[in-house]
Formats: C-alpha cells, structure tokens, sequence
C-alpha cells in the first residue's frame, strides 16, 4: 500500500470531520470521535488506489467521496456494536459511543453519518452524472441490496445455522458489496471503460468475502488488545470459523488469496500493481 497515499487521506480526514456546533454537552465530539480513532481505511483506500493508478491528477478532487465512503462505514460499525444488534464495548481500541456516552448519541452519530456521507458526494468536485452515479452505487450497496439486508439476516439468523451458501449471500451483502463499490466508485471517477467496472467489481465481491473470513479469524484467534475491536463475540453468529472450523476457514482464505492475485492479471498493469499491493498490505498467506 502506497503510505503516502494513506498518510494524505487521514489528514484530509482530520481536517474534514464532520461538526455540528450546538449547545449540546458531547454530541459534535461524538460525531467526529470514531472516524478520527483509525482504523484500516481499507475501503477509501480501495477507491484511492483506482484513481491514483488511472487519473492521479484527480486524487484531490476524490478525497471528498473517499471520506464519504469511510463515514458511510463508520456508520454501520457505530449501529452495528449498539445493544440491540452486537452490544459490542470496544471498537478501534476505544469504548463504543453507547458505552462512552449512550444509545440515543450512538444511534444519532451513526444516523448523521450515513446522511452527510451522500453530502460529502453531492458536493464533491466531479461533474454532476460522476456525482449522481456515485450515489446511486453508494446508496445501493451500502443500503437495502446490500449492507442493510446482509445485517438484517445476521441479525435474524443468529443461533441459527446457515448453509455456506447462505452464508456467503449474508457476507456478500453485509461486507462485500461496500468493498466492490469502494473498486466501483473508483472506476467512475476515472470513467473507465464498462468491462473494466466489471472486472472491478467482481474482484471487489470475492475480496470482500477474503476479508470477512480474515475478520472471523481475528475474531476467534485474537485477544481484544490486539484485535483492537471485541473479539470471541460471534459464538451466535453465522461466521466461517463456526461453519468450517478455524483450519477450514483458514484453507478458504489462502484459496480466495490465490484466487485474486490470478485475477489481478485481467486488470491492466497499473490497477494490478495497486490491488496486489492492497493484497499484500492487509492479508497474510
């Protein structure tokens, strides 16, 4: 992964978090709290990486939609840890926001972020069918045919055991079809060619499942402290470690692995370079 790429995104991250001054006592700190406490930024990075590969001098101008994308997916990891669904305490190495503060705070953060993440793209320096085209790609993936129904059936399902391939559409949707749309969006901005978007987003979806079995790994092998997030959470959950065992979800991860770096080649020899790197940077095998 490029460093300076990810160095530049996090200050324009910083510099850029949302605020709503008010009298409120914590609700602006709130806002901003979660986005500005890390985290792998692998989905703008994912975009990031398509426009510096293809149009670098268009970086500048994709920041804005980068941190959209990063706050659409703070926003489901806000909702996702809340009482009602994970009751998760820890995220990013910090108390979750219904922890910190409450419920309401934690569900309205997480409310504003999801709306101001399609502000970020409405006002983002493209031409206006660039701008209509990346929402319409964020609000579908990121919303009712995908994340929304993936969790919806995580939820729903839980003590409740699925086949793989239902359990692959619950991680298609709930996890992988951000990640494609991360590639997508990328390809819009740089107005690549119909076969390449293809291309992209087929990569983006096995990807996505790559990573939600590297995260059900971590999530069975790793202590909270390194994990940085709560782990040995998902003993209720539909995860690939609980269908296949650890050995057996670890044999589908170095699968997968392969799989991508053999699909990398039917990109061009630039968008390659950078997925590779990606690859390299946040997987293992």
């Amino acid at each position: 992964m490029n460093k300076k790429l990810l160095d530049d995104f996090e200050s324009y991250l910083h510099a850029n978090l949302p605020k709503a001054p008010s009298f409120h006592p914590h609700f602006e700190v709130a806002l901003s709290e979660m986005l500005s406490a890390g985290g792998k930024r692998f989905r703008p990075m994912l975009l990031l990486s398509i426009v510096q590969a293809k149009r670098p001098l268009l970086l500048q101008n994709a920041y804005p939609v980068a941190l959209g994308l990063e706050m659409l997916h703070t926003y489901s990891l806000i909702h996702d840890d809340l009482p009602c669904m994970d009751d998760a305490p820890l995220r990013r190495s910090q108390p979750t926001l219904h922890v910190k503060y409450d419920e309401v705070t934690a569900v309205l953060v997480g409310d504003a972020l999801n709306t101001h993440a399609f502000y970020m793209l409405s006002h983002a320096p493209l031409s206006s069918d660039i701008r209509m085209e990346l929402v319409k790609i964020l609000s579908r993936d990121g919303g009712l045919d995908g994340m929304i129904i993936g969790q919806a059936i995580d939820c729903a399902f839980e003590d409740k055991k699925l086949t793989l391939e239902h359990l692959e559409f619950l991680h298609k949707h709930k996890t992988a079809k951000l990640i494609a749309a991360s590639l997508l969006m990328g390809a819009v901005i740089c107005e690549l060619d119909a076969q390449t978007k293809k291309i992209l987003y087929a990569f983006g979806l096995k990807l996505g499942l790559l990573f939600q079995i590297q995260d059900d790994i971590i999530d069975a092998t790793l202590s909270e402290d390194e994990a940085g997030k709560t782990t040995a959470n998902d003993s209720h959950k539909n995860s690939f470690v609980n269908l296949l065992g650890i050995e057996g979800a670890i044999a589908s991860k170095q699968k997968l692995l392969n799989e991508l770096r053999e699909d990398s080649k039917n990109c061009d020899e630039d968008i390659a370079k950078n997925l590779s790197q990606i690859i390299d940077t946040y997987f293992k095998g």
